[in-house]
């Protein structure tokens, strides 16, 4: 049994460093660096220190820097790069298992194995203490998800609660080693100031958008009728929701706004 978890754990390290596209040119790191605009009194935290080129440039520009790096061989080649900045602190472990920071401001910044993309972004986005802004590299199709495009998803109208999402840069495959097989990007998650919703009305949304996903916005047994989703649109001044499910989170709010109304009249008119 023993051996069998020592084995499960090596496989899962391979699959992680196997699944590393490491980017080299010192240009082009520093020119997506710098989209960050970090500050000597930034803390920022790595996901995947690699061979520690990302690293360097970031202790280059932020206050402190502390990588997680799960490849204890590729930590240490790293660590010889990175001996002459004092500023970065080099953590050996799996980043799905590491506490982020329990009190204070910092950001992330990463190139993440792409096949633990969802898993990363949960953990950044729902913490105690998520991070004021998180800048990934991952691939296109992962980033046009978490934006709602083509159509929005639960989990994009669940993320866009208390993020702003945008891709910043657009990589060419070139600019990896080894070179993926797929479209990368870089991607830039701010959290808001005072997220759309509060909690209970985190959860109720929650609920809104299963039920709208699952019957259907206006179908039978869905949330709202054809009129009183019409009503609420024209009253805030938006286009129609489409019935194709093209419907924006602005519209996916005003129609929750009223679905609140319509539940708790009282509530609503407070």
């Amino acid at each position: 049994m023993q051996k069998d978890r020592r084995q499960a754990g090596y496989d899962y390290v391979k699959q992680v460093s196997d699944s590393q596209n490491f980017l080299t040119s010192r240009k082009l790191i520093q020119r997506i660096v710098r989209l960050a605009e970090f500050q000597k009194e930034d803390l920022v935290l790595e996901i995947g220190t690699g061979k520690g080129h990302l690293t360097e440039a970031l202790c280059q520009k932020a206050g402190k820097v502390c990588s997680v790096e799960i490849d204890r061989e590729l930590m240490e080649n790293a660590r010889k790069r990175l001996t002459k900045y004092s500023n970065v602190e080099l953590v050996v472990g799996d980043f799905m298992k590491y506490h982020l920071p329990g009190k204070g401001a910092y950001q992330v910044f990463a190139n993440i194995p792409f096949f633990l993309t969802t898993q990363i972004v949960e953990k950044l986005t729902s913490g105690a203490n998520p991070p004021t802004d998180i800048w990934l590299v991952m691939e296109k199709g992962a980033a046009k998800r978490f934006m709602g495009l083509p159509k929005e998803t639960k989990k994009s109208l669940e993320l866009k609660v208390g993020w702003e999402i945008k891709t910043v840069y657009h990589f060419r495959r070139e600019d990896f080693h080894p070179k993926p097989s797929v479209d990368c990007v870089l991607v830039h998650f701010r959290k808001k100031a005072v997220p759309d919703l509060n909690r209970r009305e985190y959860r109720e949304f929650q609920q809104f958008i299963e039920r709208a996903m699952k019957y259907g916005m206006t179908g039978k047994g869905g949330p709202l009728t054809k009129r009183q989703v019409t009503a609420a649109l024209r009253r805030a001044g938006l286009s129609y929701a489409h019935e194709d499910g093209v419907t924006l989170y602005i519209q996916w709010l005003c129609l929750f706004r009223c679905y609140q109304e319509l539940r708790f009249p009282a509530k609503g008119r407070k």
